[in-house]
């Protein structure tokens, strides 16, 4: 083992922020490469501790409750990136944190990562920081309509954002969202919405996930299709554009890039989290090490083997009381696996789990056998 504690030894414990599903198949991952995990969460029984060593149940403000947690690890990483700043310090201080503080912050912050993806010549939609009501009137003379409004911090699937269509949606929409500034993006005309996986180890080697497309149903996704259907060099740069942003983040751990594919085929960066993703859900039966694999290995300082697939994949999510009153026809279809969170009440909008379909590499069907794939 190096003087600085990497690579972990088997029997280590790996601190992880966050108590629900990405925490729990992140754990999972942790115990077949021998490694103890310690959840951190306001959540009593949540998905991720019900498979893990130890947890503590504390508020993320809670500055008592963290160090005595950062005190029982050897090193803290995180399924839910947004942290307050204070607690951010205070593990950081005590234990290595990985991905670093800085890439966490990034993360929080729309307009941060906004601004740190154009610097570094990246193409996002055009945006501007909106303060007040003649701003948002000024930026969308800019843009037009439609446009979507969008909260700095903790916006997602689909909350803390409004799509604006006329004038008269716009200054409600801005009174409701919180805090200020918020942010404006013009509207993309997009074909698809793509995402890319990449791991970053310490010592700088990257492993990338092939790009997956992603398709959503009231602002949650609802399937992933492994690999995306696109050609194969657009495939290859929005590869190159994950793998840039984790290099110049410095990243030691996954991040995932969520990407639109414009009608002219180029790619906008729409948004990175530096954490497993529900887009990589398909990793878990379609590759060799699957995201929450590399994650942990990144984390612990293991080396990162290739982000292989052996197979196409088709992955979707079960969300609320509806898909879960599938889950005897899944259960009963051959060829279907079933991943279930632990949650115990399906409320709607709620993500209970997942179901993944392989296919041989290279025969990832067309729509019609997407169709027939995902039918109960």
């Amino acid at each position: 083992m190096s003087p600085s504690g990497f690579p972990l030894p088997p029997g280590a414990v790996i601190g992880i922020i966050g108590g629900g599903q990405l925490g729990r198949m992140a754990a999972m991952a942790a115990a077949r490469l021998g490694y103890k995990c310690h959840i951190f969460s306001p959540e009593p029984d949540g998905p991720a501790s019900q498979v893990s060593y130890l947890s503590t149940i504390a508020d993320y403000t809670d500055h008592v409750a963290l160090h005595r947690f950062a005190e029982a690890v050897d090193v803290i990483t995180f399924e839910f990136e947004n942290v307050p700043a204070d607690g951010l310090e205070l593990l950081t201080s005590m234990k290595p944190v990985r991905p670093g503080p800085e890439v966490l912050r990034l993360s929080q912050d729309r307009l941060l990562e906004k601004r740190f993806l154009n610097d570094a010549g990246i193409a996002t939609a055009p945006w501007a920081e909106v303060r007040d009501a003649s701003g948002l009137e000024a930026a969308l003379l800019e843009f037009g309509y439609p446009a979507v409004l969008k909260t700095t911090r903790l916006g997602y699937d689909g909350k803390g954002q409004a799509i604006l269509r006329a004038a008269d949606d716009c200054f409600t929409a801005f009174a409701r969202l919180q805090p200020k500034p918020i942010v404006l993006e013009a509207f993309v005309d997009f074909s698809c919405e793509i995402s890319v996986i990449v791991a970053r180890g310490a010592d700088g080697a990257i492993s990338p996930f092939d790009p997956v497309e992603n398709r959503h149903k009231h602002h949650i996704l609802d399937i992933t299709l492994a690999p995306a259907p696109l050609p194969l060099e657009l495939r290859a740069q929005a590869t190159r554009i994950a793998c840039q942003i984790a290099e110049k983040l410095q990243l030691i751990g996954l991040l995932a890039v969520e990407m639109f594919v414009d009608r002219d085929g180029g790619l906008l960066v729409n948004e990175i989290a530096p954490r497993p993703h529900n887009s990589g859900h398909w990793t878990l039966d379609a590759c060799f090490a699957s995201q929450f694999e590399l994650h942990i290995r990144a984390v612990a300082g293991l080396p990162l083997p290739p982000a292989m697939r052996h197979s196409d994949a088709v992955m979707k999510n079960l969300v609320g009381p509806e898909d879960m009153a599938t889950l005897p026809a899944i259960l009963a279809k051959p060829g279907l696996i079933p991943h279930l969170y632990g949650k115990a009440e399906a409320r709607p909008g709620r993500k209970m789990g997942h179901f993944t379909k392989l296919f041989p590499k290279g025969s990832l069907p067309g729509e019609l056998g997407i169709l027939d794939a995902l039918s109960l």
